[in-house]
C-alpha cells in the first residue's frame, strides 16, 4: 500500500520556465548559444566587499548557529539602512532576519492565515506567492490587473473584490513579472483599507533599490501595522546566499521569532556575517552603479520590443522586468516561448507562469544580461518574427 500523498501537492503549480531552462541547457551542452532573457536573477556577482565579509567570518570560526530572529547587530544595520534610506524609524526588535524572502513570506502567512482564511493577491503575480497560501491551506483570491491599473492591486481593487473572509492583503512594489510600481497614496489607501476592516497588508518590497524614473519608497511610512518583506538577493546581488528579512508589528515579533525557531531555526550564519558589508558606503556605490546600469538595459530593451511588435503599455519603473502582451505576434505566449526557444535560441518566461489573467497573450523579458546579449537577442527576435511573417 502507497503512503498518503497531501491534496495540496496537486494544488502546487510549478515553473513552466524551468522547463525551458532544462531545455536551454541541453540546447548549450550541445554547442547552441542562447540568450537569457528569462532569469529573474541578477548577473552580476555579489560585490566584493560582501564576499570579503563572508569569508572573514568563515576563517574566523563564526560558523555557529544564530538568534532564530538573526543577528542583533545585521538586524540593528537593517533598521539603520531604513532610518538613512527612507527616513523611516524601525524598531530593530521588530525585524527577523529569514532564509531568503521565501522564508520571510512563510513566517508571515502562517502567523496571519488561518485554513479557509482568503489572502488576496494579484493576477499576474509572483507564482510562489499563491503557492504559499496553499501551503499554510488559505485561499487565494486573485484579482485579475493589467495595464489601466499598472498591473497593481489597487484600493480601487482591493475594495471591490474584498470577502468576508480576507485575512490579508499581499501587494508587490516593484512589481514581478511588471515592473510597476504602488504610489505613496496607493499604499497609504491600501493600509487604511485593511486597518479599517481587520485584515493585514503584507508588502513585498524585495525589488526596492531598483527603481527608475521614480521615488524609491517603503510601505513602513504608512504605519507599524504593516507587514514588509525584502531580501538581500536582488539589490544587494546576494541570491545565492540565501537571506532576506521580514519586518513585522511589535505585538508580533515574539510570536514569529518562536515560529521561526520551529520552522528553521534560523537563516546562514555565513550569510548573516556577509551582509553586514552590504550597507557599507564601498558596497552602496556599486550597487548605484548596477542599478544605472539595468536603467540602461530598460532603455534599450523596452523601444526595442515595442518597435517588434510587443505591446508594453506601461513603462516599467523598478525591478528589471517587461511584462510583454504579445497578441499580435502568437495566439500562444508558451508555444510561442517554446519556438523562439528551438529556432532563434532565445528563452523567456511564458505568462502562464504568473496567473490565469490573459496569461497565454503575455511573455516576460528579463534584463539581467549584459547589454550585448541584450542586442543579440533582439537581432535574433527580428530574424524570428520576419521568418513568421
Amino acid at each position: 500500500m502507497m503512503p498518503p500523498r497531501a491534496a495540496r501537492l496537486g494544488d502546487i503549480r510549478p515553473f513552466h520556465v524551468m522547463r525551458l531552462l532544462e531545455r536551454a541547457r541541453e540546447l548549450e551542452a550541445s554547442g547552441r548559444n542562447i540568450v537569457h532573457l528569462e532569469i529573474g536573477e541578477p548577473d552580476f556577482a555579489t560585490p566584493q566587499p560582501i564576499v570579503a565579509a563572508g569569508r572573514q567570518a568563515l576563517e574566523g570560526g563564526r560558523v555557529h548557529y544564530t538568534p532564530a530572529r538573526g543577528l542583533a547587530t545585521l538586524r540593528q544595520a537593517v533598521s539603520g539602512y531604513y532610518r538613512e534610506r527612507y527616513g523611516v524609524d524601525v524598531d530593530p526588535n521588530r525585524i527577523l532576519i529569514t532564509p531568503g524572502a521565501s522564508g520571510a513570506l512563510q513566517l508571515a502567512l502562517a502567523a496571519l492565515v488561518d485554513p479557509g482564511m482568503g489572502v488576496m493577491l494579484s493576477d499576474p503575480g509572483y507564482p510562489c506567492n499563491r503557492n504559499l497560501v496553499r501551503l499554510v491551506e488559505g485561499v487565494v483570491r486573485a484579482v485579475p490587473v493589467g495595464a489601466a491599473d499598472g498591473y497593481q492591486l489597487t484600493p480601487e481593487l482591493a475594495a471591490a473584490h474584498w470577502r468576508a473572509d480576507t485575512a490579508a492583503l499581499l501587494v508587490a512594489t516593484p512589481a514581478n513579472p511588471s515592473g510597476t510600481l504602488l504610489s505613496r497614496a496607493a499604499l497609504a489607501e491600501l493600509a487604511e483599507l485593511c486597518r479599517n476592516r481587520g485584515a493585514a497588508l503584507i508588502v513585498d518590497e524585495i525589488y526596492q533599490g531598483l527603481t527608475y524614473d521614480a521615488e524609491d519608497i517603503t510601505a513602513l511610512a504608512f504605519g507599524e501595522d504593516i507587514f514588509v518583506i525584502n531580501s538581500f538577493s536582488k539589490f544587494f546581488g546576494m541570491t545565492g546566499w540565501r537571506l532576506g528579512w521580514l519586518v513585522v508589528p511589535a505585538d508580533y515579533a515574539a510570536d514569529l521569532d518562536v515560529l521561526a525557531q520551529n520552522l528553521f531555526l534560523a537563516a546562514g550564519t555565513l550569510s548573516q556575517h556577509a551582509a553586514l558589508a552590504a550597507f557599507s558606503p564601498e558596497t552602496r556605490a556599486i550597487l548605484e552603479q548596477r542599478r544605472e546600469t539595468f536603467r540602461q538595459r530598460r532603455d534599450f530593451l523596452l523601444p526595442a520590443l515595442r518597435e517588434l511588435g510587443f505591446d508594453i503599455p506601461v513603462t516599467p519603473e523598478g525591478a528589471f522586468y517587461l511584462y510583454a502582451n504579445c497578441r499580435a505576434l502568437t495566439g500562444n505566449s508558451f508555444e510561442f516561448s517554446q519556438r523562439l526557444l528551438e529556432e532563434a535560441g532565445v528563452a523567456l518566461t511564458p505568462g502562464i507562469d504568473f496567473g490565469d489573467h490573459r496569461a497565454g497573450e503575455h511573455v516576460r523579458f528579463a534584463y539581467t544580461t549584459s547589454l550585448e546579449a541584450l542586442e543579440e537577442g533582439v537581432e535574433r527576435l527580428r530574424r524570428f518574427l520576419c521568418g513568421q511573417a
